[in-house]
This record gives C-alpha cells, sequence and structure tokens, in this order.
C-alpha cells in the first residue's frame, strides 16, 4: 500500500512497508517537474510521462501475441502506439477511452478469429461469435462516449411554445416572398383551364362588321 508525503512540490508516494532499517522506499513523486514534460501526451492525452508510460504499456499487453514472432510483435507494437496517436486525446479521459477502444477491439477480433478456426464443434464457434458481437457493442459504447466527451454527439433541439403577438401570423411550413406574384398565381390556380383574362379586358367584345349576304326570294333578292 502507497501513502503520500506532501512536499513543496506536491507529494512523494513511499511504499508502506519499510526495509531493514527503517526507511520507507519512495515509489515516486506527485507533481515532479520532470515527470510534466509532456512529450508524450500525444499517446495519453496527459501532461503526466508517467500516465503516458503507464497507458501506452496497458494497451500493449491486450494485445494477443502468442503466434506472433519477434518481427510481428514489434509491428503490433508499433501499431497500437500509433493508433493511440490516430485517436488524438486530449486528456486523461480521452486517453484511457482511447486504450480501451483499442482493447475491446482487440478482443473482439481475436474472437472472431478464433470463431473461424476449422474443425471446432458448433457450440464453441457460436460462443466464440457472441463473445465478439458483445465486444464489438462494448466498442460502439465507448466510442459514443468520447465523441460526446468531446462534444460531437447528435444534439437535438425541441421547441415547445411557440407565441404569437396580436397582428402576427404563426406559418408551417415554406414560405415563399414575392408579394403580389403570389396572390397573382393563386388566383391563376383557381381560374377554369383553357381560358385566360386579363384585368381590364371584357370577356366578350363587339360583334366584327360584316358583309351583307343576298337571300333569294320571289320579289328578287334583297340584302339580308
Amino acid at each position: 500500500m502507497l501513502e503520500i508525503e506532501p512536499t513543496d512540490r506536491g507529494g512523494i508516494m513511499r511504499g508502506k512497508k519499510a526495509d531493514a532499517e527503517g526507511n520507507q522506499p519512495t515509489i515516486g513523486a506527485v507533481d515532479d517537474s520532470d515527470d510534466y514534460r509532456g512529450a508524450l501526451k500525444r499517446i495519453g492525452g496527459s501532461p503526466s510521462d508517467n500516465w503516458n508510460h503507464v497507458l501506452a504499456n496497458q494497451a500493449v499487453q491486450t494485445l494477443w501475441l502468442g503466434n506472433s514472432n519477434k518481427e510481428a510483435r514489434q509491428r503490433q507494437w508499433s501499431a497500437t502506439l500509433a493508433a493511440l496517436i490516430g485517436i488524438t486525446p486530449k486528456d486523461e479521459l480521452e486517453g484511457m477511452l482511447a486504450a480501451q477502444l483499442l482493447a475491446s477491439h482487440y478482443a473482439a477480433m481475436e474472437c472472431y478469429r478464433r470463431a473461424m478456426i476449422p474443425e471446432q464443434t458448433f457450440e464453441g464457434r457460436r460462443e466464440s461469435l457472441s463473445q465478439a458481437n458483445k465486444l464489438s457493442r462494448t466498442y460502439a459504447v465507448l466510442l459514443e462516449a468520447l465523441n460526446h466527451h468531446r462534444g460531437k454527439g447528435q444534439q437535438k433541439v425541441t421547441v415547445e411554445h411557440v407565441h404569437v403577438h396580436q397582428g402576427g401570423q404563426a406559418i408551417v411550413g415554406a414560405v415563399n416572398s414575392g408579394g403580389g406574384d403570389t396572390q397573382k398565381s393563386q388566383e391563376q390556380a383557381h381560374a377554369p383551364r383553357g381560358i385566360t383574362n386579363e384585368p381590364g379586358t371584357p370577356m366578350w367584345g363587339p360583334d366584327p362588321e360584316r358583309d351583307a349576304v343576298p337571300v333569294a326570294g320571289s320579289a328578287g333578292e334583297a340584302p339580308v
């Protein structure tokens, strides 16, 4: 068990169990200026490089290295650090979520791999796929939590009350501006098809002058 001894720099963590001479071993320093350089902040999101080291090692230890040779292990370690840097944690919380995202991803992929092993029982394959499904859901929940922490979650705005003052109108739907054009288009919409009438023009005009047509009769021809 560790105890924290206050100092000018914050505190010193010491082991509770003393050695043979009665001295408590110093484990590490809290708020150590050498630790807060932030050289590895891109990995763990913390200005404390001790934290960034611990987080990186935790993420690396979730890898399945049983079938990997030395070269493959080195590549997997480098890929894990690259993934943490790619997620770009901005603080310790994002660093923890990033490490857990990698852990759930590695575990899910290992379950998917084991489900594809030939010559296994149906129950074994089903169990591997079931665990992979649970881990994939966990991954989705962690990703949603990370996005929510970063403020990228879906935002919904609900309008509960609409106040319309005297002389105003509440309109729901698309509103087209244009003044008189709107009234004109509405009048044309109610007009019978095939008939157009301009304002101020009578529907029926005077009959044009026609020539007289001769009609045959007993007393001779007379114009009509």
